[in-house]
């Protein structure tokens, strides 16, 4: 049977211990969730395109993605997004629609108690 060691990139290990540590003193499932997806094998993380962004939110809504945000598809209006990593034209789209791109950390640090976030994965 092989042992499971989990993600090996240290800045992500600093992050899901960040976000089980705000869970407990928030009081709040839903870090705790991020994190539990986070330490998921890399390749059954979550890679979510502009365009899934695009379709299932509205203006003004608040995404975090447990994984990748990758830049295929259109963005046509304002959205905050969260995630642990993001290609450059994500990012460029994003920020083109009016949007917001941040960590998950910075996300956390504005919305502590996780109020009004959509896990998109």
């Amino acid at each position: 049977m092989v042992k499971r060691t989990g993600p090996t990139d240290i800045n992500l290990r600093r992050l899901i211990r960040y976000l089980r540590k705000k869970s407990n003193e928030e009081g709040v499932r839903i870090w705790k969730d991020i994190a539990w997806r986070l330490e998921k094998p890399r390749r059954q993380r979550a890679e979510v395109n502009i365009s899934r962004i695009n379709r299932y939110t509205k203006e003004g809504d608040t995404v975090i993605v447990p994984g990748s945000v990758l830049g295929a598809g259109k963005l046509e209006h304002k959205v905050t997004v969260a995630a642990w990593k993001f290609s450059e034209t994500a990012k460029k789209k994003i920020v083109e629609a009016g949007g917001e791109v941040l960590t998950i950390e910075e996300l956390m640090e504005r919305n502590p108690k996780g109020s009004g976030v959509i896990i998109m994965e």
